[in-house]
């Protein structure tokens, strides 16, 4: 009897549970709050195009020094760093080849004049007349060359950079006894894009950064523009020249050349709406419009500040969001943060 009664109780309580699952289901759910963004309308303004290029100061000039031939080095005169000008005498050579030379000049001119005598006078042909002058215009020749390689000067104005031989050595050939560089000016040498060829002009003023010198700018100025285009690397040279008065820009410094094509109407957006793709060099906006977003690639320029240039991807006057794009996707609506 307790036992009957026992399974109507549970039977009972069993119904009452199942009723009130029943009744939870019919309660409404609350709908999912929207992503809250910021977003900054976006303009098109006049944008410097500038691009820059890496090159390594070289020397105006460059002129290694050295006789023709073989000679003994009599005496060094320069020293490395020392500013010379041009005409200075830098080295000379044993003379004993050129005294000889000289003697030898001498006594062709003596017989030249002996034989000029005559000849005026009928005493000697037209045939031996011309010989002999041949014969002292080779002599000259030979002595005004072993002067020039004798007493070694300088042909610009510049500063030593190498020395290679002291007094008394054996110049044997190869490597020369001085090397002077002109660095008033300098040069540099840059390679630029063929889509800029028409925009390439001499005179054209640039300005240059050297690694050693931080920031600071440096002005100079298109000097050559190089007639053809490498067909490998699709470029063409450019040199550029610093006057360099103050001589701080050495050869072989590391430089920064800066190019200035003009200005172009280009859209320009705050870095903070910038997304980059993982996995690869891609940059998105995501653009609002009407309460949703869109995932827009973009192909950015120049970093102006803070602020991006961007060649493609977004247009003038549109609303680009700038935090909360971590939580969306593309098409998600979206609710702007006031």
């Amino acid at each position: 009897m307790h036992t009957l009664q026992y399974i109507k109780m549970t039977t009972i309580a069993s119904l009452i549970g199942l009723c009130a699952c029943a009744g939870g289901e019919t309660e409404s759910t609350t709908p999912a709050e929207k992503v809250k963004v910021k977003t900054e309308t976006v303009h098109a303004q006049a944008v410097d195009q500038l691009s820059e290029f890496t090159a390594t100061v070289e020397a105006n000039v460059k002129n290694n020094i050295a006789p023709q031939t073989p000679f003994r080095i009599r005496k060094i005169y320069a020293e490395i760093g020392d500013h010379v000008k041009a005409g200075q005498t830098l080295a000379e050579m044993d003379a004993s080849n050129l005294k000889q030379a000289k003697i030898q000049l001498d006594n062709q001119e003596a017989e030249f004049k002996r034989i000029d005598e005559l000849y005026k006078v009928g005493g000697a042909s037209k045939s031996a007349w011309d010989a002999q002058k041949t014969t002292v215009e080779v002599a000259r020749e030979s002595y005004a060359n072993l002067v020039e390689n004798t007493r070694l000067i300088s042909p610009i104005s510049g500063i030593v950079t190498a020395r290679n031989y002291d007094s008394g050595d054996m110049y044997s050939g190869g490597t020369p006894i001085y090397t002077v560089e002109q660095i008033r000016p300098v040069k540099l040498l840059i390679n630029v894009s063929e889509s800029f060829f028409t925009q390439v002009k001499k005179g054209n003023e640039v300005d240059v950064r050297l690694d050693v010198y931080g920031d600071e700018v440096f002005k100079g100025k298109v000097s050559l523009v190089y007639p053809t285009i490498d067909a490998t690397t699709r470029t063409f040279p450019v040199e550029i020249r610093l006057l360099n008065n103050d001589e701080r820009v050495r050869p072989g410094m590391f430089a920064r050349v800066t190019l200035n094509f003009g200005t172009k109407q280009h859209v320009v957006i705050p870095d903070r709406a910038i997304v980059k793709q993982a996995g690869s060099g891609d940059r998105y906006v995501y653009v609002y419009q009407n309460g949703q977003v869109s995932y827009q690639k973009v192909e950015l320029g120049r970093l102006i500040g803070n602020t991006y240039e961007v060649i493609s991807g977004v247009a003038d006057g549109n609303e680009v969001v700038i935090t909360g794009q971590s939580r969306l996707n593309n098409g998600m609506e979206v609710e702007i943060d006031k």
